[in-house]
């Protein structure tokens, strides 16, 4: 069965706002609900154990701290959530905001893959169905469901019911098809393996087994620790706490201090009114540093075709707060 992402860039763009169905109702095309997702008892061992090693390392911070390691820290953040995350697996690959090389697209997968968060293609599929099914039954992270579950418990359970082939295929088939995107999704734990080995080395020859220590405890374990509570935010503050320039179908928020540790994510109810498009701060005061980074690197020809606020608004049935 084709999906409605099987063209994401349309579908943004022409997707018209409906009514939210009540919090009880039987979602359309059996998507599983959060309680059924718990019913079907199955768990993803492979989060709730990744989660688990790095909060337990997250316990050596204190012992291990130098202020090399700190600055290390901020900047991986910077690199693997802002660029990674926000810039590769969100605005790129997710809503396709931009055009750029392929080779392009495969440095931010990859600089995605080291935030910790997932492979692209789990990342992507389950963005996409959020946005089909955003605070409505089905969706994978509603605060409708429960702050707690929207921040962290949804990814205790599987999403893609037990068949990710077919998941993957229907809300991001363009990514399931891609080679060198099924090579990156292989390479997550790898990738991990070699960056604290890398840092290990780094620490030792600096510093000596103190310095690595140090290096390896904050860049890995305190980064991504850190890494994904930024993100997990957007998914529960900014559909709760926050103000809306637009009015849409699910709660999204705008919501500064979200928008701080997430380089401009934070502005969600600017994004979900307009998905495609890769500027997420609407007002002048909604400080956006994901889309100055996207600037830079049209401003060199890495990218071209973005999706700017008059470009995205075009054809938009999202309506204004304040426009009538």
């Amino acid at each position: 069965m084709a999906s409605v992402l099987d063209t994401p860039r349309k579908a943004d763009l022409d997707r018209k706002p409906s009514p939210r169905p009540s919090k009880r109702s039987k979602p359309a095309g059996g998507h599983p609900t959060k309680e059924e997702r718990i019913e079907s008892g199955r768990m993803n061992w492979a989060s709730i154990g990744w989660l688990i090693v790095l909060h337990v390392g997250l316990l050596a911070a204190p012992f291990t701290f130098t202020w090399q390691a700190l600055a290390l820290t901020v900047f991986l953040h910077w690199v693997t959530g802002g660029l990674g995350i926000c810039l590769g697996y969100h605005r790129l690959l997710t809503h396709t905001g931009m055009q750029t090389y392929r080779w392009v697209r495969y440095l931010f997968a990859t600089l995605g893959s080291l935030a910790g968060e997932g492979s692209p293609l789990d990342w992507v599929a389950d963005h996409r169905k959020h946005h089909q099914l955003s605070d409505q039954p089905g969706d994978p992270h509603s605060p409708h469901d429960g702050s707690f579950w929207s921040h962290v418990r949804w990814v205790f359970y599987s999403t893609h019911e037990g068949d990710r082939e077919g998941y993957l295929k229907r809300y991001a088939p363009d990514l399931a098809r891609d080679p060198g995107m099924r090579f990156i999704d292989k390479m997550f734990l790898p990738l991990h393996i070699m960056t604290g080995v890398l840092l290990l080395g780094i620490g030792y020859w600096t510093g000596g087994w103190a310095m690595a220590a140090s290096l390896v405890v904050w860049g890995m374990f305190v980064r991504l620790t850190f890494v994904l509570h930024s993100t997990w935010l957007v998914n529960s503050a900014s559909h709760m706490f926050g103000y809306r320039n637009y009015e849409t179908t699910d709660d999204s928020r705008n919501n500064w201090w979200v928008a701080l540790v997430t380089y401009g994510e934070g502005w969600h109810n600017n994004h979900h009114a307009f998905p495609r498009m890769a500027r997420h701060g609407h007002k002048w005061w909604e400080i956006d540093l994901t889309f100055m980074m996207i600037r830079a690197l049209k401003a060199v020809g890495l990218v071209w075709d973005v999706v700017d606020l008059e470009k995205g608004k075009k054809g938009s049935k999202t309506r204004e707060l304040g426009a009538e």
